[in-house]
């Protein structure tokens, strides 16, 4: 059964997540957006927790920049919330997947961040 949390507190517990990195991580993130959908998409997964998509830092050249999108890091609440067994839980779930997805911007690879708890 899913935990039960509006979407208004669901987005609150992805903005504390992204305000518990540390700040050295923050000053080198640029033209990311994050954003909360219920569902992945369609022909995706549904159990997937969150996406990144854009370019990691490690793959981008030296024209990178010049009219490139933002990156984009997708956080879905339904799957969170079917996930996890309790509201504490859920919370700390927000949190390592917010991290793990910001770990891809950096360029980390899921078994690195399986590694560091985060995924």
């Amino acid at each position: 059964m899913p935990i039960p949390m509006t979407r208004a507190e669901f987005e609150e517990a992805v903005g504390d997540a992204f305000d518990s990195i540390p700040q050295e991580l923050l000053d080198r993130l640029e033209n990311v957006a994050i954003t909360v959908e219920d569902e992945p998409p369609a022909d995706g997964p549904q159990n997937l927790l969150g996406l990144y998509v854009g370019v990691p830092l490690t793959q981008r050249g030296e024209g990178y920049g010049l009219g490139n999108l933002p990156d984009h890091i997708y956080i879905f609440r339904g799957p969170l919330t079917r996930y996890c067994g309790s509201r504490p839980q859920l919370l700390e779930q927000i949190r390592v997947t917010v991290l793990h997805e910001i770990g891809h911007y950096f360029g980390i690879d899921d078994a690195r961040l399986h590694e560091l708890g985060w995924g």
